[in-house]
């Protein structure tokens, strides 16, 4: 099971913002979208990651006229990705040893998807339960 297969079973386009966007900004997409995180992209590439986390630990350190700050300034950098290539269980002990909840997906240098760790565990629950169903099916029919 590799993160090209969880791109191909989500369907969503993936949202991006730029590093000299307004906190402000960034806050108003993640609100929008109903989003947790967004990759912050610059020529062509990832250079962070603008989560909710970061909103939090921007305000406590910055008050509310953070907001008025890029989102450069509060992005985590650099971007912890996964290639998809790779394979899901892999990524879900990244997540969970990193304690982030959202992954770049690079082919190369070029982002080619967004995934949390929802997503992954959302597939990997259904690839469980469809393997005990074709094993209960076996049993059955044995």
């Amino acid at each position: 099971m590799t993160i090209a297969a969880i791109l191909k079973s989500v369907h969503h386009e993936v949202v991006t913002i730029a590093p000299d966007a307004s906190v402000a900004d960034a806050v108003a997409l993640l609100g929008e979208r109903r989003i947790g995180a967004v990759p912050v992209m610059q020529g062509g590439r990832v250079v962070g990651i603008f989560s909710e986390r970061d909103v939090i630990r921007m305000l406590k350190d910055g008050g509310a006229a953070a907001l008025d700050g890029p989102v450069s300034a509060a992005m985590t950098a650099p971007p912890v990705t996964v290639a998809k290539d790779d394979a899901v269980i892999a990524a879900l002990s990244l997540m969970t040893h990193r304690r982030i909840r959202h992954l770049p997906v690079l082919d190369g240098d070029t982002l080619v998807g967004f995934v949390s760790i929802g997503d992954l565990v959302k597939y990997r629950i259904d690839r469980i339960e469809a393997d005990a169903a074709a094993m209960r099916d076996y049993i059955q029919t044995a």
